[in-house]
């Protein structure tokens, strides 16, 4: 029995016979989530201190399960230095288990700014290894954005460049308000996106547009980048400068009364599909449906139907 199935046993109590994608194992078996919820440590009710860069915000009533990760580099628009990253790294860390945050919204709280990509005063007093190793966790951190289980959202209201469109593009889906500015403009400094960008927006808008977009280190608004599909939706901006976070916390309303546990089976399923072959994501799509059968959820999404109520799900 290799891991995948070990995984799903503990969960459901029967094996499972799937020999199509005993190389992707192991990826698989970390994206199974906890039944049941668990309270986590992490306070996120305590005011913002100076030296708060980044900082999680969980939301209350009838929000509940919503959180929301806040940038806060004020100083500095959000770019990717030392404590920046190192705090965000810590962060996505603690919620890779927290089957309480149920949707995730990452949002600036500097007006007109998203991210503004990577801090070129630090990077300019790297050496050649250094900043070849700091690159590497920055690839290393966006992965681990991408790889949580729960949904993501970017709530773009202002600039979005290099590194911050990296950011953006690692979360599952994408808001902008139509006045924000998205970019990887790393060729216009001699470089190219070294977290995620040069993968993932060929994923996202195609690899004739991508090509595009890196090769000339173009700029895009928010509503060009819906036009291209860079973002899911776009909105006109409000007086008070958050209208994209509106639009997300919207959208994270629509996916908080479905049952959790399916919402991430869902986001494996389709994830760990898109990197192979039609069959071994067939085989991936079963074994994440697989889990979910023994669920109490389940049966109380069916119950619900037949009793023509709205379901209450509990995520067990």
């Amino acid at each position: 029995m290799n891991a995948v199935h070990r995984a799903v046993y503990r969960s459901t109590g029967k094996s499972l016979a799937l020999t199509g994608v005993e190389m992707m194992a192991r990826p698989i078996k970390s994206h199974f989530p906890r039944v049941g919820f668990q309270s986590h440590p992490l306070s996120s009710h305590a005011p913002l201190s100076d030296n708060d860069e980044v900082r999680l915000k969980r939301l209350v009533g009838e929000d509940t399960g919503i959180a929301e990760v806040l940038m806060c580099r004020d100083k500095a628009r959000n770019s990717l230095g030392r404590v920046f990253v190192g705090q965000m790294r810590k962060l996505v860390s603690s919620l890779q288990h927290d089957t309480e945050v149920r949707v995730l919204i990452f949002r600036s709280l500097i007006p007109g700014v998203f991210c503004a990509g990577a801090d070129l005063k630090e990077r300019a007093e790297m050496s050649n290894p250094e900043a070849e190793l700091f690159v590497h966790g920055l690839r290393s951190l966006m992965n681990d954005i991408a790889a949580l289980p729960m949904p993501t959202i970017a709530a773009v209201d202002g600039f979005a460049l290099g590194g911050g469109l990296e950011l953006a593009l690692a979360c599952d889906l994408r808001s902008a308000a139509h006045s924000a500015q998205m970019g990887l403009i790393e060729t216009t400094r001699g470089l190219l996106p070294g977290a995620g960008g040069s993968q993932r927006l060929p994923r996202t808008v195609g690899f004739a547009v991508a090509k595009e977009l890196i090769f000339t280190g173009r700029r895009v608004s928010g509503e060009q980048a819906e036009r291209l599909g860079l973002v899911n939706c776009s909105v006109s901006q409000n007086l008070s400068g958050d209208a994209a976070h509106r639009q997300a916390l919207s959208l994270a309303r629509e996916i908080l009364p479905q049952a959790p546990i399916a919402v991430r089976m869902a986001k494996v399923a389709m994830n760990r599909g898109a990197e192979v072959d039609l069959s071994s994501g067939m085989a991936i799509e079963g074994m994440c449906y697989a889990r979910l059968i023994p669920t109490r959820d389940r049966r109380e999404g069916m119950a619900a139907f037949i009793e023509k109520r709205p379901p209450r799900y509990t995520g067990e």
